[in-house]
């Protein structure tokens, strides 16, 4: 799994959708995600740190968590089926671990309510991530091209801790 946090909300040129842009530590990556015009709000709303009057839906579920003493531990984006993307917030209440199914748009929303991380599955990421830092990518990817060129098989035998003839079961 790859902690990514939110680096905004942004607007499809195309559809004025809004897109919800979680990024990995490095800044490599950044996973797009479209979320309904509500989900939008809550999660600006919740990046600017902007208190309802009264609590709107994702505060209720941070308000109902705390009166029964319960955190979220981590929200986990698990899986992509048919460009829907699918979330769980992992709850906690002393030993007791929960799971509970949510749109990864209210997962994000509580998560951000409660401070709490947000995981997404590597091959969620390696699906539908768009490179962010393509130059990065590209030296890499020559760095790694470099290193294959110059590998021998001796290297690998030497590496993998065994010599010729040697079984490795």
């Amino acid at each position: 799994m790859i902690e990514m946090r939110i680096a905004g909300i942004a607007l499809d040129a195309m559809t004025r959708s809004p897109i919800v842009l979680l990024k990995d530590s490095t800044e490599r990556r950044a996973l797009p995600i479209y979320i309904a015009q509500d989900q939008a709000k809550a999660i600006i709303s919740a990046l600017e740190k902007q208190a309802p009057p009264r609590p709107l839906t994702h505060d209720l579920m941070v308000n109902l968590l705390d009166a029964w003493e319960m955190s979220v531990e981590r929200v986990i984006i698990h899986s992509l089926q048919d460009s829907t993307f699918y979330a769980i917030l992992i709850v906690r209440k002393g030993e007791v671990k929960k799971e509970i199914d949510a749109r990864p748009s209210d997962a994000i929303a509580i998560a951000l309510r409660t401070n709490s991380p947000i995981w997404v599955m590597e091959e969620v990421v390696a699906d539908a991530s768009i490179p962010v830092d393509r130059e990065a990518d590209e030296e890499e990817r020559q760095a790694f091209r470099e290193f294959v060129s110059k590998l021998r098989p001796e290297d690998l035998i030497q590496r993998g801790g065994f010599s010729p003839g040697e079984s490795t079961s």
